[in-house]
């Protein structure tokens, strides 16, 4: 299992969540592979009852990343599952039983050297406060702050909380209100946040106002879609930012009426080519001599599409043209003699992750 450094200046890590029945390690194991490879450092498992907390021996200890429990309404899962080996908990107090409960959970975090996650959602705020502030950010952030003075009182530091709801107004809010009086970790998200699109509209509003304010330290985009996509939304938002630089930027025109060729199919294509690239590198692939060629010139290597064939580029310099069948296989071979060319000049393709060193504050969704 490898670590993950949060915090200090360095980017926001990448989360996500299995979907497979954690008591089928083989699944599990396969479906964390499959994020990892996408882009995830950090990989969430469900944790329902004592059959997944058993098969998390075997998870924790073959994961290439660290595997975070997420733990709702029983303590002692949570215990089982740092036992297991896992770099993490997720926990929500409000539906696990209270402070005693909580501080359990918090000593085994301290004993095995592991991290904790202190989640509050809108829909389980404790009564108390709702009935006091109401149902909304001032009781999300007067909840996390509660929480985290208990932790803390224990003397154990190494935690994050999070804030969230199923709306982007009220998630920002209770984010900001918090890191106003707060330097305590965040990780970031709008729960619930919906099917592909509109979960990753959601997501991108609500992480993009805080992120770019310099508030969070590990992001997951929830969706009710693979996991793998949940990855590719949170690189991309990151990206977007500047904060993470690593993999493929793709430049692509939305089409009109001057495209002759299948152009959604060229990109899928061109993706699935280069979807084990890591290395910074940027492609355009258009689908007309408008704004292709410029495009183009933008990018380390690009396509402009005309009819029934496409012009490739490099730097903006013309290189060939091909038939359309051929197009996806030719961008794929220049995209990888750019990157060989540019390691041999000295550069190591790394991706700017800030991946690495100890497993610092790693917790869950």
């Amino acid at each position: 299992m490898g670590a993950v450094e949060l915090g200090g200046g360095l980017p926001p890590a990448v989360q996500t969540m299995t979907d497979t029945d954690t008591a089928d390690a083989e699944a599990t194991l396969s479906q964390i592979g499959r994020c990892i490879a996408a882009g995830a450092d950090i990989v969430r498992v469900a944790v329902p009852d004592a059959k997944a907390a058993a098969a998390l021996w075997r998870i924790a200890a073959e994961s290439p990343a660290p595997v975070v429990a997420d733990v709702h309404f029983d303590w002692r899962l949570a215990v089982r599952a740092l036992q297991a080996g896992c770099a993490g908990v997720r926990v929500n107090p409000g539906n696990i039983g209270g402070g005693d409960r909580l501080m359990k959970v918090v000593e085994e975090c301290a004993r095995r050297g592991a991290c904790l996650r202190v989640g509050v959602n809108l829909g389980s705020i404790d009564p108390e406060l709702a009935a006091r502030l109401g149902r909304g950010p001032e009781a999300m952030c007067e909840s996390a702050l509660k929480e985290s003075a208990l932790v803390e009182a224990s003397g154990f530091r190494n935690y994050k909380v999070s804030l969230k709801a199923s709306g982007v107004r009220d998630t920002v809010a209770a984010a900001r209100l918090f890191a106003r009086v707060s330097d305590v970790p965040q990780h970031l998200g709008v729960t619930e946040a919906g099917p592909l699109v509109a979960g990753v509209a959601k997501s991108a509003v609500a992480m993009g106002i805080l992120l770019s304010e310099g508030i969070g330290d590990t992001v997951r985009v929830s969706l009710t879609a693979p996991p793998e996509a949940e990855v590719e939304a949170a690189l991309e938002i990151l990206r977007a930012l500047g904060l993470r630089h690593g993999g493929v930027e793709y430049v692509s025109c939305p089409t009109c009426g001057r495209c002759r060729i299948d152009l959604p199919a060229l990109l899928a294509d061109v993706k699935s080519r280069l979807a084990d690239v890591k290395a910074p590198l940027k492609v355009a692939v258009m689908g007309c001599v408008v704004n292709g060629p410029g495009e183009a010139r933008e990018a380390d290597l690009g396509v402009a599409g005309g009819r029934g064939v496409g012009r490739l580029f490099v730097k903006g310099g013309f290189v060939s043209e091909l038939p359309y069948a051929e197009l996806a296989g030719a961008v794929e071979e220049l995209a990888r003699k750019v990157l060989s060319e540019r390691e041999g000049v000295g550069g190591d393709g790394a991706d700017d992750t800030g991946a690495g060193g100890t497993e610092g504050d790693v917790d869950g969704e």
